[in-house]
């Protein structure tokens, strides 16, 4: 797993992303940070201790995308005492024929990954941007984090306060998100739009 600062300015307010599967922290650089330090995480092949001080700030924020949503998951004891947790299109159970991508598809993607179907993947995630600007991996390395993803084993689960989910979303059935949030019984944003939604944006406090 990777991690980059977009913003460390010593501010009294820090938001947290989790990534979604295959990409990197280029896919937000263009959010504003208004009073927000901002840190991403990335990569998840392998999954490495966090030990971070967030201790100063006076607000912290959660978000997780896609993958991110499950994956933050496996480090509850990090960010377990944050203020709010935001889920963007995706779930608790990413890989499940009820909450989130039904097992088979999940299966057959990685068993019959390749140049093409990566391609084809990419354009499912956004119809509006061009995802494969910001996927630096090879193919090797992407199906890898597919496998480590459906592998990874996540037991506690932090009580998300938000879900933002779109209707369009031709990679989590919209259905399935809405099933397994609403069993959650939090704020719901339902969005007209696909996947990938951060050009939508023009901050990170809109998110909020």
């Amino acid at each position: 797993m990777q991690y980059k600062w977009l913003n460390k300015q010593n501010n009294k307010k820090l938001i947290v992303f989790f990534n979604g599967w295959g990409m990197d922290e280029k896919i937000v650089s263009h959010l504003q940070f208004d009073n927000y330090d901002v840190l991403t995480f990335h990569d998840y092949r392998t999954f490495e201790k966090i030990d971070f001080d967030f201790s100063s700030y006076e607000e912290k924020v959660l978000i997780a995308w896609s993958m991110g949503v499950y994956v933050c998951n496996y480090f509850y004891e990090q960010f377990n005492c944050f203020d709010k947790f935001i889920a963007v299109n995706g779930t608790q159970k990413p890989i499940d024929d009820n909450y989130g991508i039904p097992k088979m598809i999940y299966n057959l993607t990685v068993d019959n990954f390749n140049e093409l179907s990566c391609s084809k993947f990419m354009k499912k995630i956004s119809t509006t941007v061009n995802l494969k600007d910001y996927c630096s991996r090879n193919l090797d390395e992407l199906k890898q984090e597919l496998i480590s993803i459906r592998d990874l084993k996540a037991e506690t689960l932090f009580d998300f306060n938000k879900a933002i989910l779109s209707e369009k979303d031709r990679i989590f059935p919209y259905k399935n998100m809405l099933h397994f949030w609403n069993e959650k019984n939090i704020e719901i944003v339902k969005l007209e739009s696909g996947h990938y939604i951060f050009d939508m944006y023009k901050s990170w406090s809109d998110l909020l």
